[in-house]
């Protein structure tokens, strides 16, 4: 047990001791429970929804998603237009304020633009690439040339890593230090960031659409234990919590204090793989773990029917999602064969787990227990999630399950991370296949909706055959509120619509 797991389990436990005696009661401020604490609020950093889900209601961006997680709408850029040839768009920026109340113009989302394009430490700069320039004609107008046309353009624009960010705050400031406690252009302000234990929101009174927002603050608590964190919803000691185990759905329901939402996702659950560790970098042997994995049994034993079996990276319902995908048979003793075949029995594998989470603890067990049978043994780590982060960003791992919810309406930035580049190893993975990386770009420049949609079909074949990871399983949303909390809710892209949250 490192002192890392130990300070964090303490801090969870005196959270879990004293939320009803500091906080949950205050007038106006919603307290919501999560598992991990936020990593950054600098959005070019980080891929996480523990990150985007926060400081998508810190941060707003130039065109947004709706509700309905199926269109855009208006965000910062009240309105825009596009030249016939798809090279250029100009974007009408609102007359609005940052947080500290200096005004918000075009110069700062240009330079929010070419930062996630250029800045090193971008995670998102393969789908900003197309940007040629990104100039502020005058305050209110920004006007954006492309390199080429791009189908999913204005759709990354909608991106919470493309948030608009205070340039002058950024050079003055420095990154280290307005990650920490950034100048807002969304809902809310951070007011304090405990590490550890919770981000503190306060209303931001020059948000363009402050008179929308209801709440005082909100506030982001870690709560890593999942059976604790449905305790302190039952207790009234949180107003909220997020990500509910699928074993306690029913019995939640039958709480008359409280609320459970069950909404429509982008969810993907999937087994990553690290492609550079010995032999699964062979594409036979990813073959027989997707064989030597059974997904049913993972749908109707740990998520109690609440799941579908997936068969593709790209989710069900979404943009260009192929229906036909291969979904290879749960085949333990073919993975066996195989697995000899490419002179890999008796596998070993480093299987990294989720410590207090129950759904990613039964997983890894059940998994455990289906590998075996193919002859294959998976050794669980259980570390703290945040420490299972950067471990997984260090390559430290064989295996563990990870999951995805979509941020854009287009499948091009999903396609893009996990198969399409290099930047962050394809999402974990050192997934590489040059085939793949140019047909991911190519699909990108495709404006014929039925050739990329053919495109994207073929991705997700190649996909399959490669086994960049395993596809598990699709799933919704689950989170509880107490009965006086109206209006907590979450689009299929994952955001929160705090904004609309009321509590009574």
């Amino acid at each position: 047990m490192t002192n890392r797991w130990k300070s964090i389990g303490l801090a969870a436990m005196l959270a879990g001791l004293t939320l009803s005696a500091s906080y949950a009661e205050a007038a106006g401020v919603l307290t919501i429970g999560r598992r991990e604490d936020s990593t950054t609020f600098d959005p070019i950093k980080t891929a996480q929804n523990i990150d985007n889900w926060v400081f998508s209601n810190v941060y707003d961006v130039l065109i947004r998603v709706d509700k309905t997680g199926t269109k855009l709408e208006p965000g910062l850029a009240e309105s825009w237009t596009a030249s016939d040839d798809g090279l250029t768009y100009t974007l009408k920026i609102r007359d609005t304020k940052f947080s500290d109340g200096s005004p918000l113009t075009a110069e700062d989302a240009a330079y929010s633009l070419l930062r996630i394009r250029d800045d090193p430490a971008s995670l998102w700069s393969d789908s900003y690439k197309v940007i040629d320039t990104a100039v502020a004609t005058d305050a209110h107008t920004l006007t954006i040339k492309l390199k080429n046309p791009s189908a999913p353009f204005l759709s990354t624009l909608a991106l919470p890593n493309a948030s608009v960010i205070s340039k002058k705050g950024m050079e003055s400031l420095g990154p280290d230090a307005y990650a920490e406690k950034p100048i807002a252009s969304g809902a809310f302000v951070i007011d304090e960031w405990r590490r550890g234990d919770r981000v503190i929101l306060k209303k931001n009174p020059n948000f363009w659409e402050a008179d929308r927002v209801k709440l005082d603050g909100v506030e982001w608590i870690s709560v890593p234990d999942d059976n604790t964190r449905m305790l302190n919803v039952q207790a009234g000691e949180l107003d909220a919590a997020i990500f509910v185990p699928f074993s306690r759905v029913e019995e939640l329901k039958k709480d008359t204090n409280l609320h459970v939402d069950i909404d429509a996702s982008t969810r993907e659950d999937h087994l990553l793989i690290n492609h550079a560790h010995g032999a699964l970098g062979k594409k036979e042997v990813r073959q027989a773990l997707d064989l030597a994995i059974d997904k049913k049994a993972i749908v109707d034993t740990i998520t109690f029917g609440q799941g579908t079996v997936a068969n593709s990276y790209i989710p069900k319902g979404a943009l260009y999602y192929y229906a036909d995908n291969l979904q290879r048979p749960y085949d333990p003793a073919k993975a066996k064969e195989m697995l000899a075949a490419a002179g890999a029995s008796d596998l070993t594998l480093n299987y990294l787990v989720r410590a207090g989470d129950e759904v990613d603890e039964q997983t890894a067990v059940l998994v455990q227990q289906q590998l075996q049978k193919a002859g294959i043994t998976a050794n669980l780590q259980k570390v703290d999630p945040s420490q299972q982060w950067d471990m997984l960003v260090a390559g430290d791992y064989d295996v563990s399950v990870n999951y995805w919810t979509n941020d854009i309406l287009d499948p091009d930035q999903k396609t893009t991370f996990v198969l399409g580049h290099d930047s962050n190893n394809n999402y974990l993975t050192n997934y590489k296949n040059e085939a793949v990386k140019e047909l991911v770009a190519k699909a990108r420049l495709e404006l014929d909706p039925k050739k990329r949609e053919a495109m994207y079909v073929d991705l997700q074949k190649m996909a399959k055959d490669d086994v960049n990871w395993v596809d598990l399983y699709y799933s919704p949303y689950i989170n509880v509120s107490r009965k006086n909390i109206e209006n907590f809710y979450q689009n299929p892209l994952g955001r929160f619509f705090l904004e609309d949250t009321v509590k009574n």
